[in-house]
């Protein structure tokens, strides 16, 4: 609901509170007190003055009083149906006290008057409408009642007074009416231009430049900080493609904005060609549009530092992975001889060692191997993390693969005490894929499951296929993995456990079983229970269809134990 009450404007900052005068405290209550006792004091008057025709001037009297009462008892209210319900209370008491003096020749007809001066002190004057409209039927019906001859003749003591009566109370409340709505009226240009001032200095204090501009680039207005390089006598001058190096981007961009609404251009401004301005662009109306420019400068060299930081970074990831792949490559050449070497003096090819050094020789080779795989790792992570690394894809049947790397770990599970088995189909499973990187999968899973398995323990392999999708699961029943260790694994270099299970390996197993998986098109996915075991599963999609023989792929589940 709208407020139309007239307020006092506020004092000035160090200035006292003003009083408020009658006109802002209600005048329609004043204005009806006066009213009433103006109609009493004549009343009493007159029945001193004329006693014998004091019954019908008393009653027209009290009909004019009973609004005024109305109106004090109601007081000030804001509610619409209020106010037009008393401007109705002074139309009905108004018009009866005129039937009752003669109608519209009586003395008491400026009194029909009184709806339009209560309308305009009601509400500070926004009723005046519904008083005029109100006045005019009780004018109307006070005429129609004294043609049907239904009004008394007007009094012939006392008519005077009466008369006087009824011009000084109708006449002050249209002039206080009239005083008021120009006070309004005031108060609110008063308003609209303290909040056009406020809007201007807030606009004026923004840090950035909005400027009001023709579809054509011709500047409207200008508010706020110009960026450096923009002269804001130049921009009003001559328009927004003025002050920018190339006009042909903001030309562009105007275009931009009339058609589809918005745009936003970046352009060197004329008076700084070092600096860079952004200028957003939106069509407010069909020939108004509004352009924010904002000094982008330290953006640009943030975004320019950015790039070149990961550039540097991509560079520096680039060479680490180049000097891995070096340095692996140059390892494995005399790590091969000391294999061989100690390899021959495990097998004591030129004669019998003593006790002592043959014992060197075989933890020398063992040693050796343990390295080798390393090195092979990180090889292997090298090539990828550089996409150099190709696969070499063939079709063959699975189970061989899966098969020959649990022949490989049977050692390692016997050295652990833990039991190593494989779930194969009885029917060969044929896929499209490379043999090696499916194989080092296998090696790579079972010997992080044998890390984690406690003796007594088991470890399983299953293997199946559906739907063109080749599946290996490796489960065991180990410690399992705590939470913020298995949101971790599968990144290069991270490792779970404890310092000791840790120090066996480089945190690349995982990984590298992760990137062979993508690099097949297919996914990786770890579920673990601390205490309960640990599931890993790898999905490729790599499984060819049935043989022309009509035998289905990988069918008959048999249980398969590797033996050494």
């Amino acid at each position: 609901m709208l407020d139309n009450r007239i307020d006092e404007p506020a004092a000035a900052p160090g200035e006292p509170p003003r009083s408020p005068g009658w006109l802002a405290a209600g005048p329609a209550a004043p204005w009806s007190a006066g009213w009433a006792l103006a109609a009493v004091l004549t009343g009493i008057g007159l029945a001193l003055a004329y006693p014998s025709e004091i019954v019908p001037t008393a009653l027209a009297l009290a009909a004019g009083i009973a609004p005024a009462l109305v109106s004090l008892a109601l007081g000030r209210n804001e509610h619409p149906s209020l106010q037009i319900l008393q401007i109705v209370f002074w139309a009905i008491g108004a018009g009866t006290a005129c039937l009752l003096t003669g109608g519209l020749t009586g003395p008491l007809a400026a009194w029909c008057l009184a709806p339009v001066a209560a309308g305009a002190l009601l509400a500070g004057g926004s009723r005046v409408a519904e008083g005029a409209a109100l006045a005019m039927v009780a004018a109307a019906l006070a005429a129609l009642g004294g043609l049907a001859g239904l009004t008394p003749a007007p009094p012939a003591g006392g008519g005077l007074w009466l008369g006087l009566l009824a011009l000084t109370t109708s006449g002050f409340g249209l002039g206080a009416g009239l005083l008021l709505e120009q006070r309004r009226g005031r108060v609110q240009d008063g308003r609209r231009d303290g909040e056009l001032g406020r809007l201007r200095m807030l606009l004026s204090e923004q840090p950035h430049l909005i400027v009001s501009l023709f579809p054509h680039g011709k500047v409207r207005a200008v508010f706020g900080r110009a960026p450096e390089g923009i002269d804001t006598d130049q921009l009003v001058k001559s328009g927004l493609t003025a002050v920018a190096l190339n006009h042909a981007v903001i030309i562009e961009a105007l275009r931009g904005a009339i058609t589809q609404g918005r745009s936003e251009v970046g352009f060197a401004p004329a008076g700084a060609p070092e600096r860079w301005v952004v200028a957003s662009l939106r069509r407010v109306e069909d020939s108004l549009l509004l352009a924010t420019l904002r000094d982008a400068t330290l953006e640009q060299a943030r975004e320019a530092t950015l790039d070149q930081a990961r550039i540097d970074a991509e560079s520096l990831a680039a060479g680490k992975s180049r000097f891995l792949a070096n340095m692996s490559h140059e390892l494995r050449t005399p790590l091969n001889a000391i294999m061989g070497f100690s390899d021959i003096m495990k097998s004591k090819l030129f004669g019998p060692l003593p006790e002592r050094y043959e014992e060197y020789g075989s933890l020398i080779h063992e040693s050796g191997s343990h390295l080798l795989d390393l090195i092979n790792d990180v090889l292997d992570m090298s090539k990828i993390e550089a996409e150099r690394y190709q696969l070499s894809r063939e079709a063959f049947d699975a189970r061989e693969a899966v098969a020959a790397a649990l022949r490989l770990m049977r050692v390692q599970a016997d050295g652990a005490g833990v039991q190593l088995r494989g779930v194969l189909p009885a029917r060969p499973l044929d896929i499209d894929a490379d043999r090696r990187a499916l194989k080092q999968i296998v090696l790579n899973l079972v010997s992080n499951a044998l890390k984690f398995t406690p003796k007594g323990g088991s470890v399983t392999v299953t293997v199946h296929g559906y739907d063109g999708v080749f599946e290996l699961v490796v489960a065991d029943t180990g410690v399992g993995i705590a939470q913020d260790d298995l949101e971790r694994l599968g990144r290069p270099y991270e490792q779970a456990g404890d310092s000791g299970q840790r120090s066996l390996g480089t945190g690349l197993g995982l990984s590298l079983v992760r990137a062979f998986a993508e690099l097949h098109g297919g996914e990786m996915i770890i579920e673990s229970t601390v205490g309960e075991g640990t599931s890993v599963t790898v999905r490729l999609p790599v499984l060819l269809p049935p043989s022309a023989s009509g035998e289905p792929n990988g069918d008959n589940v048999v249980a398969f134990t590797p033996q050494r």
